[in-house]
């Protein structure tokens, strides 16, 4: 059976089945294994882990523990009390801005990969280039955050790495947007999340990579892109305290388990806090090749339960109601069976978004596209609900073909 159990109940004998954290952040090569000493108790107390997941059919049990599934529908419960109702403001339709949100898209994931290749060579980073692709996607969050959020909730392994500053940049704008932050502040964010990783720039690709956790060695390695980064980023004369500051420090975490400063609480910037928060949402609900992304529901489950200690609980609620439970671009399974990718969130109730269904599941057959909007009832454009997440490999559909059907 599945336990949830606090680190410090941790007894040599215990099988470790998950260690509730995201996969850059312990110094395990695995993450599943029989604890056999003290000192694995200790390096998972070090590396800041306060709760891990354990299975009790193949070591010993914590016999008051509560089960997984008990543990996550109380955290559950929790979530939807704070994202249910959560205002969204778009400016244009999902199908106005999808054309836009394609070519910046394109346009910022090739602008990273060259920043990425002059950092490799030694090159300063040119701002004049950086800025208006930060520009456009600022603009683009403001006119509709759906169209490119949903966009980069995909992405292969050759394209990740350049991806994901986008993904952060993006995520970043927008969570900066919700919280109603001025416009040059909101602009210097973005410019830092798109930046956040130039200083992988100088990992090698064999670790970068690698389809499997790293060794002690590689991780260390890795540890020190951050510090990297900010020497990068120095060499450009007009970039601003910002990107610096997030750069350096978007793996510190509040009770002082990240690195590289080892800062906590409030040392921590709240920019550096808020771009912490994006950076392990969009890593863990991305596909990796040593790892399946997890849904949108099951990310922010992760971030409440890792506010507790790794984040500010304010900033991990408020992107909660930024983000909401089902992104624009989540595959949904509804009640009637049918599947649908989520197409707009509702203006107050983010657990009733409107769904482009395509396939119905019961049947096994694509079925003719059309928008439900699951705030109303039967007989009214609605009359179904999500019943959970689907991923789209278990079906072999594509969610993104049906985002902006209409009906």
């Amino acid at each position: 059976m599945l336990k949830k159990v606090d680190s410090s109940q941790l007894k040599v004998g215990m099988y470790i089945h998950d260690l509730s954290c995201d996969w850059m952040t312990h110094p395990f090569v695995r993450n599943r294994f029989l604890i056999t000493s003290y000192d694995e108790i200790r390096k998972i107390l070090n590396a800041g882990i306060h709760d891990v997941v354990i299975d009790s059919s193949k070591g010993l049990d914590v016999q008051d523990a509560p089960t997984v599934a008990e543990a996550q529908a109380a955290t559950e419960r929790e979530i939807v009390e704070i994202v249910a109702k959560a205002p969204v403001q778009t400016r244009v339709s999902l199908g106005e801005e999808m054309q836009r949100a394609v070519q910046i898209r394109h346009q910022a994931s090739t602008l990273v990969r060259t920043v990425m290749q002059d950092a490799r060579l030694g090159k300063a980073i040119e701002l004049d280039q950086v800025q208006p692709v930060v520009q456009n996607i600022t603009e683009s969050i403001l006119r509709n955050p759906g169209a490119l959020v949903g966009l980069l909730r995909i992405k292969t392994k050759d394209d990740y790495t350049f991806l994901h500053s986008v993904s952060v940049c993006t995520l970043l704008v927008a969570f900066c947007r919700s919280r109603n932050m001025a416009a040059d502040i909101t602009q210097q964010a973005g410019l830092g999340g798109l930046l956040h990783d130039t200083g992988k720039a100088l990992v090698p690709d064999a670790i970068l990579n690698k389809p499997g956790p790293l060794t002690d060695e590689e991780f260390a390695i890795i540890k020190k892109h951050p510090e990297d980064g900010y020497n990068i980023l120095k060499q450009t004369p007009e970039i601003g305290p910002i990107p610096l500051d997030i750069t350096l420090h978007h793996h510190e975490r509040r009770d002082g388990s990240g690195y590289p400063s080892k800062q906590a609480d409030d040392q921590i910037s709240e920019l550096a806090q808020m771009a912490a928060i994006v950076d392990v949402y969009d890593a863990i609900t991305a596909d990796r090749c040593y790892h399946k992304g997890m849904s949108a529901a099951a990310a922010l489950r992760k971030i409440y339960e890792w506010s507790k200690f790794h984040f500010n609980p304010q900033y991990a609620q408020e992107f909660m109601r930024c983000v909401g439970i089902y992104p624009v671009g989540t595959m949904v399974l509804l009640e009637s069976g049918r599947l649908g990718v989520v197409v707009e969130p509702h203006e107050t109730n983010l657990l009733a978004p409107k769904v482009n269904v395509f396939f119905h599941t019961k049947k096994n057959v694509y079925i003719k596209p059309e928008t439900i909007d699951l705030s109303r009832g039967l007989g009214f454009g609605g009359g179904d609900k999500i019943v959970g997440h689907e991923s789209p490999a278990k079906w072999n559909v594509d969610p993104m073909r049906f985002l902006t059907v209409a009906v």
